[in-house]
């Protein structure tokens, strides 16, 4: 029997769920359809239709360089989306089973792995860009890198506490007593347990790693010119806000719609994936 506070949170997570799949559906699709078309080439000069305002030629206008920004929305979803899900991608590949392990393993193995995920969580992913730009330069490479680098100890942290509840269940315990090694276990029992929770986890770190890459692009750290990027394209109108303010909000619009979209999804997900409650 589910509880009432389980059973009135239904409704709101179905919501959730659904805006956060039409949000992040718009977003993907966005990215998907600027691999085969758009309007015009978002990185294509044109001088004489600088600034230019909203209207059935331009459907966003134009930019201080006569680019469309429509194009250069639809083209900057495919950075955004591509910077985050790599980011994400090295995060949960090392993380994961490092938590996998951690969790097993206990001991000095455990106190090693968490201590070194605080280390990590010390440096905040914009201080960690700047570093890697200092060695290699700025660009999509180092924005991956760096969001990559502090989803690592997320995943790790996530991973250990909820396989710790795993090792505990009987049908673990029976395993170890068939004689199953503990990346065996790992792999047939306890993954498959804590995967809805790292899936939950991957939406908000996908949400984040917009936000990050967005404002790593702003400061001149992400994504590299002619590249779009929604977060250098609010840097360009910063001066502009005043004299062409579609400048500043189609791009901030479609960092809010994917963030908003991740987070409703992932709030929807954890709805549907949680154990439900006894009475």
């Amino acid at each position: 029997m589910i509880t009432l506070e389980a059973a009135s949170a239904a409704p709101g997570r179905a919501k959730a769920l659904a805006a956060g799949l039409f949000l992040t559906g718009l977003v993907v699709a966005a990215a998907l359809l600027s691999l085969v078309w758009t309007p015009y080439d978002p990185t294509a000069i044109n001088v004489a239709g600088r600034l230019a305002a909203p209207s059935a030629t331009h459907w966003f206008g134009t930019d201080a360089y006569g680019r469309d920004v429509f194009s250069h929305v639809l083209a900057g979803a495919r950075s955004a989306l591509g910077v985050a899900l790599a980011a994400v991608g090295v995060g949960a590949g090392v993380g994961v089973p490092l938590g996998l392990l951690a969790a097993g393993r206990r001991g000095w193995v455990e106190e090693m792995a968490m201590r070194g995920s605080d280390v990590v969580f010390a440096f905040p992913a914009l201080i960690t860009a700047v570093l890697i730009a200092a060695l290699c330069g700025p660009g999509a490479v180092d924005a991956i890198a760096a969001i990559g680098l502090f989803n690592i100890p997320v995943f790790a942290k996530v991973t250990r506490a909820a396989a710790l509840g795993v090792w505990a269940r009987d049908y673990t315990l029976a395993a170890r007593l068939a004689g199953k090694s503990g990346g065996r276990i790992s792999l047939e029992h306890v993954l498959p347990n804590i995967a809805g929770l790292l899936l939950v986890q991957a939406t908000i770190q996908l949400s984040l790693g917009i936000i990050a890459d967005a404002g790593l692009s702003f400061v001149g750290l992400g994504t590299q010119a002619p590249h779009p990027s929604w977060g250098r394209m609010l840097a360009d109108s910063q001066t502009l806000a005043g004299q062409a303010p579609w400048l500043v909000l189609f791009p901030g619009l479609a960092v809010v719609a994917a963030v908003l979209g991740f987070n409703l999804l992932g709030e929807g997900l954890r709805g549907r994936l949680a154990p439900k409650r006894k009475a």
